[in-house]
């Protein structure tokens, strides 16, 4: 199906899983459809994804690494997962876990979570937690870290509870920024430290999606897979920290270990 008529957008497969400044891109990206109505369905989604044929989109919206298409009295959450990819007015050659047409267009999404969230979606989301959202509160995330004292500072960025958005990268790259080791303990950072990371989560996150839209953000990190660390001339170490055993970059001579 060609669609002469539309802009065409193509999201190629990410390396890496989708963090939320990937997701609010393509939020950006299917704009075009807001206020249309949907006039075929299809996918390999585990829910009946027919109730959606004929429905009108009154808007996207996102939460983290959450990606959000509402409609009256109920949206759909995709999650990208590891591997997810999207394609807008395109199509891959394997089989769409969700495949939206419209008059004008199309939007698919592969290899990700599809659900369905019932009623206003103000009730399933507490947008204060979310690191690039208007109502972003970073004094709950103080509570939040206050409440976890004897938590590894790699283990708490990574929870979306607290830091919906962050993903692996962001984190590499706001400790290294903050010189902090990630397996240092929550309750033997020092207060100010604290209020740098949290502060830094958002931050970068923006600085992510600005470098991300130039199509220039690998040239950025300076920490996240690198082997000499910018700052000492010194071997970059990786190793799998805390109880999520995600890949972690640090240098143990900048990145104060605080145990």
């Amino acid at each position: 199906m060609q669609f002469s008529d539309c802009t065409f957008l193509y999201k190629p497969k990410e390396n890496y899983m989708p963090e939320g400044p990937s997701i609010v891109i393509l939020k950006e990206e299917v704009q075009q459809f807001t206020g249309k109505k949907i006039i075929s369905v299809s996918g390999n989604a585990s829910i009946d994804i027919s109730r959606l044929k004929d429905k009108t989109i009154n808007r996207f919206n996102t939460w983290g690494k959450h990606f959000l298409i509402c409609f009256d009295s109920f949206t759909v959450k995709i999650h990208m997962l590891m591997f997810g990819t999207y394609r807008v007015n395109e199509r891959k050659e394997s089989t769409p876990r969700l495949s939206l047409v419209f008059e004008d267009g199309e939007l698919n999404f592969y290899t990700c979570s599809v659900k369905f969230l019932e009623g206003d979606i103000n009730s399933h989301y507490d947008w204060s937690v979310d690191v690039m959202n208007e109502n972003w509160d970073p004094k709950m995330a103080q509570v939040s870290l206050e409440k976890m004292p004897d938590k590894m500072i790699c283990d708490v960025v990574l929870d979306q509870n607290i830091f919906a958005g962050v993903g692996n990268i962001i984190k590499n790259e706001v400790l290294y920024r903050c010189y902090i080791h990630p397996e240092s303990i929550i309750g033997k950072i020092p207060p100010n430290e604290i209020s740098q990371i949290i502060a830094e989560c958002s931050i970068y996150s923006f600085e992510f999606l600005y470098w991300k839209k130039k199509f220039e953000l690998k040239q950025h990190w300076e920490a996240y897979t690198k082997s000499v660390c910018l700052r000492c001339n010194l071997p970059i170490h990786k190793k799998q920290t805390g109880d999520r055993k995600r890949r972690s970059f640090f240098c143990p001579n900048c990145q104060e270990l605080y145990i």
